[in-house]
């Protein structure tokens, strides 16, 4: 059993309060639960308006394939006009 997990920070430039990170987060978190076989979860910067760190998980027999589902999830995070990515940190176990 491999576990593929990735650490990612963002920018989230228009966002001028929690709220507004929150609606963008949560509508990001939707899409990538939707469409991939990932959990997500924001795990450090709650109280920052403009910056968020996700973690993103994914379980499987074979490295490769885990590798692919976190790739795609990192290429609809890029496509996404409301945060730019910046850091990204790849770990295995």
């Amino acid at each position: 059993m491999i576990i593929g997990f990735v650490r990612l920070e963002l920018l989230i430039y228009d966002a001028q309060s929690l709220k507004e990170k929150r609606s963008v987060l949560k509508s990001l978190h939707t899409r990538l639960k939707q469409r991939f076989n990932i959990s997500v979860a924001e795990t450090d910067h709650h109280n920052t308006w403009q910056r968020a760190e996700l973690t993103m998980v994914t379980v499987s027999n074979d490295r490769t394939v885990c590798e692919r589902e976190l790739q795609k999830a990192l290429a609809l995070i890029d496509s996404q006009p409301e945060a730019e990515r910046t850091v990204t940190d790849f770990e295995w176990l």
